[in-house]
């Protein structure tokens, strides 16, 4: 009858429940647990792996280049970063609020690190998380266009609960890439949140961005309700082959 019963389980993609279910009778502790215990020990196996697998797949199809997390975060005062700020982005309210996050800095002072890993906290929270390198794409809606699946392609960027613009500013826009953040930031103004990082200052996106009246509609919307972190220091990647010599 155990057999059975697992075997049910199983066919009906219930691994939670039948990994628990099979541990339990395997090692004899089925006498531990009240019927009520039992039942509820089931449930638990089974939410907690529907969990970790959404998550999984949150952060599959996030696509983030390389994995961070918060505890790796080096917090060195030098750093000028903040860890009570950090850890309170991190429990993710600022996507319930639509707020946006502009990280900037110097070359490897870990910018992109610190951007990817409030990403990881986000899909861990269950939001929806797309990462971009902001050149590649431009390139990729660049072709959209040429091709036909433009709209669709925003469509699925609109989607995201957070998206995260990483190396934004390494070249100015041209007037094409600038109407797409234009449309990209219009479609996410109150409506979700962007993760920008970048080695220009944001005083300095202007210039990047170009067209004036662009660039006002688009950094209006942008900066407006941002949480702005600016990273000094030296380049991390510089010091770890310091400490490996």
């Amino acid at each position: 009858m155990n057999e059975s019963t697992a075997t049910k389980m199983k066919q009906m993609k219930l691994y939670g429940m039948h990994n628990a279910f099979k541990t339990a009778i395997e090692s004899g502790k089925t006498d531990h647990y009240t019927l009520d215990q039992f039942v509820s020990m089931l449930i638990d196996a089974e939410w907690d792996e529907r969990h970790n697998r959404r998550i999984a797949r949150s952060i599959t199809n996030a696509r983030f280049h390389y994995k961070s997390n918060i505890e790796s975060i080096n917090f060195d005062q030098t750093r000028n970063l903040d860890r009570n700020t950090i850890l309170r982005l991190a429990e993710c309210e600022f996507v319930e609020k639509n707020e946006n996050i502009l990280i900037t800095g110097s070359t490897g002072v870990g910018k992109s690190y610190l951007g990817t890993a409030l990403g990881y906290q986000a899909c861990i929270q269950g939001f929806k998380v797309s990462y971009f390198n902001t050149s590649k794409l431009f390139a990729k809606l660049k072709m959209a266009k040429a091709d036909g699946s433009y709209l669709r392609e925003l469509a699925k960027i609109e989607r995201q609960d957070v998206i995260i613009l990483d190396d934004f500013g390494l070249q100015a826009l041209d007037s094409s890439n600038r109407i797409t953040l234009l449309e990209i930031i219009e479609d996410r103004h109150n409506n979700g949140s962007i993760i920008v990082t970048s080695q220009i200052p944001v005083q300095g996106w202007y210039d990047i961005i170009g067209e004036k009246t662009i660039a006002d509609a688009i950094l209006d919307r942008l900066i407006h309700q941002s949480h702005r972190l600016e990273l000094h220091g030296e380049s991390m990647r510089k010091k770890r082959g310091i400490n490996k010599g």
